[in-house]
């Protein structure tokens, strides 16, 4: 089944750019959400800890 898809996939014009598009879209992502919870205020991360066991 494998062998299927890696033959078919390789006739397909342009078919190596995908592989490097989505590693840029997850560093980039990844690199926000270091970002954001380095810079992300103390208080708001306690009270996102809180949201689970609050009653309302």
């Amino acid at each position: 089944m494998l062998r299927f898809i890696k033959d078919n996939m390789a006739t397909i014009d342009g078919i190596e750019i995908y592989p490097i598009i989505s590693l840029l879209i997850f560093f980039t992502v990844f690199s926000i959400a270091i970002y954001w919870t380095m810079k992300v205020d103390k208080k708001k991360i306690d009270v996102l800890e809180q949201m689970p066991l609050s009653e309302d």
